[in-house]
C-alpha cells in the first residue's frame, strides 16, 4: 500500500466532520471515510480476515478491535485450549500454568480462541523441556519474566499509530490508520526486539564466563550495586501535569542510562525517581556514582540526585538482583545528602587498593540502619576536589530549586488566570473598547 493511497484527510480526526455543515465538506468527508473503509478492507483480506468478519466489524462499529487481532495475530482463532492440550500432549493444567505465566487473560477451557501460533510456542516450549534446556518451574519463572518485560514494551507505545485506536472517534478511521502504521512495522518491532535479546544473552553468557575465569583464579566474583534517588520527586510531582512530570522521568532516565551504561555497568530497572545499577568493577562503580551526581547537578530540569553504593556477593534472579549487599545500598542512599555519593566500608577498602589516585572519600561516624545494623560508611569523591557543601543543602542545589518554586508558583497563577478567562466565556467586561475606559494603565 503506497502513501499515495492514502488521501488527505485519512486520519483519526477525519470522523469528527463525517456530518459537516453544507454538502461540500460532508461530500468529501463521505468519500474519505468510504476510501479509509476500503483500504482496511484490502488489508484485513491479505491478513486472513473472511469479508464476513469485516461486514460484522463495520456493523457493530468494531472494526478498529478486528484490526488489532487480525493484523498482531495473523492465524484464525480455531483451537480450544483443551484441544490444544490434546493436540500438543501438554497437560492442560500445565498450559494454563504456563498461560497465567505469561499474563494472558485465561480463556475458557472450551472456548476457540487460540491459534496455530499458539500451538507452535507450546511446541517449542516442550522443544526446550525435552533437549534440558530447561525444567518446568524454571521454564515457567522465565514465562514471567518474558510476560512481564514483553507487557512493558507493548504499554510503552512503540507501535506508532497506535493512539490513533483511543483517539478516533469512528472504528473505521482509527483502522485505517492504525493498519497503515502496523503494517509498516510490526515485521520490523519484532526482529528488532530479536536483536535486542540476542545482545542482551550475549552480554549477560559473557558476564557468566568471566565471572567463572575469577573464581578460577581465587579472585571472586565482585558486583558492586548502587541506587540513584532523585530529591524533591515527590514535592516536584505534585506540581506537574503529567506531561511535564512525564518530561522529567524521561530526562532522568536518559541520564542515568547514558553514565551507567557508558562506564560498562548496567540499570537494572528505574522506579519513577529511583534507579538501580549494577557493575562488575569497584573504580567502574565509583565513577559511576560520581558521574551520576555531577551530571544531575549540572541539568538544569532535574534535581541532585544522592547515590548510595556496596560491593559484595548477591544473587541474580529473574534479570534482578538480591541479598545483604542490594539491601545495604539501598539503604546507603537513603541517608545521604543531595548531591552526594556514599559508599560501604567494603567498597572503599577496594577503591584504596585500586584506584587510590582516582577516588578518595572521607570517614562517617557508624551509622545504625534499619535491618542491616551497625556500619562505617564512606563518602566518595574524585581525587583531589575539594570538599563542598552537598548542592541540595546550599549554593546551586538550593538556588535551583528556589529558581524552580518560583517558576511552578508563576505557571500555577497562568492556569488559574486562564482557567478563570475561559470560565468567564470571554465576554468583554463593561467599558472595554471605549475610549473612556480603563486602559489596563
Amino acid at each position: 500500500m503506497t502513501d499515495a493511497e492514502r488521501v488527505p484527510g485519512s486520519t483519526a480526526s477525519g470522523a469528527r466532520h463525517a456530518h459537516g455543515d453544507g454538502p461540500g465538506p460532508a461530500a468529501a468527508s463521505d468519500v474519505t471515510h468510504e476510501a479509509a473503509l476500503e483500504r482496511v478492507r484490502r488489508s484485513l483480506r491479505e491478513a486472513g480476515a473472511s469479508e464476513q468478519a469485516i461486514d460484522e466489524a463495520v456493523a457493530g462499529d468494531v472494526l478498529d478491535l478486528l484490526a488489532v487481532d487480525t493484523l498482531f495475530v495473523p492465524a484464525r482463532r480455531r483451537f480450544t485450549p483443551r484441544q490444544v492440550s490434546e493436540i500438543t500432549l501438554l497437560p492442560l493444567e500445565t498450559l494454563k500454568r504456563f498461560w497465567r505465566a505469561l499474563g494472558f487473560l485465561e480463556p475458557a477451557d472450551d472456548e476457540p480462541v487460540l491459534t496455530a501460533m499458539d500451538v507452535e510456542a507450546v511446541r517449542n516450549l516442550q522443544s526446550l523441556l525435552r533437549l534440558g534446556v530447561t525444567e518446568l518451574d524454571t521454564a515457567l519463572q522465565l514465562a514471567r519474566v518474558v510476560g512481564s518485560s514483553m507487557a512493558r514494551v507493548a504499554e510503552a507505545g512503540l507501535l506508532r499509530g497506535s493512539d490513533a485506536l483511543g483517539a478516533a472517534d469512528d472504528s473505521v478511521m482509527a483502522a485505517d490508520v492504525f493498519t497503515a502504521v502496523a503494517e509498516e512495522t510490526l515485521d520490523s518491532m519484532g526482529r528488532l526486539l530479536e536483536f535486542v535479546w540476542r545482545r542482551h544473552m550475549q552480554a549477560t553468557a559473557r558476564r557468566a564466563v568471566m565471572q567463572r575465569a575469577a573464581a578460577a583464579t581465587g579472585d571472586g566474583a565482585v558486583l558492586v550495586v548502587g541506587f540513584a534517588d532523585m530529591v524533591g520527586f515527590t514535592l516536584l510531582s505534585q506540581h506537574l501535569h503529567d506531561d511535564e512530570l512525564a518530561l522529567v522521568v524521561r530526562r532522568f532516565e536518559e541520564l542515568a542510562y547514558d553514565i551507567v551504561t557508558g562506564a560498562g555497568g548496567r540499570v537494572v530497572k528505574t522506579i519513577g525517581d529511583e534507579a538501580m545499577f549494577v557493575v562488575d568493577d569497584p573504580v567502574a562503580g565509583a565513577g559511576i556514582g560520581v558521574g551520576l551526581a555531577e551530571a544531575y547537578a549540572r541539568d538544569d530540569l532535574l534535581s541532585d540526585v544522592r547515590v548510595g553504593m556496596a560491593a559484595g556477593p548477591v544473587l541474580v534472579r529473574d534479570g534482578d538482583y538480591y541479598g545483604p549487599v542490594v539491601n545495604l545500598a539501598s539503604r546507603i542512599v537513603g541517608i545521604a545528602d543531595p548531591g552526594s555519593v556514599l559508599v560501604s566500608d567494603e567498597m572503599h577498602a577496594m577503591l584504596e587498593g585500586a584506584a587510590p589516585e582516582s577516588f578518595a572519600g572521607r570517614p562517617l561516624r557508624p551509622r545504625v540502619l534499619k535491618d542491616v545494623g551497625r556500619v562505617q560508611l564512606w563518602t566518595c569523591r574524585r581525587a583531589g576536589e575539594e570538599r563542598a557543601a552537598p548542592s541540595g543543602r546550599g549554593g546551586h542545589g538550593r538556588a535551583r530549586w528556589e529558581r524552580l518554586a518560583t517558576a511552578l508558583r508563576d505557571l500555577e497563577e497562568l492556569r488559574s488566570a486562564g482557567e478563570r478567562f475561559l470560565t468567564a466565556g470571554r465576554r468583554p467586561a463593561p467599558g472595554d473598547g471605549d475610549a473612556g475606559g480603563p486602559t489596563g494603565g
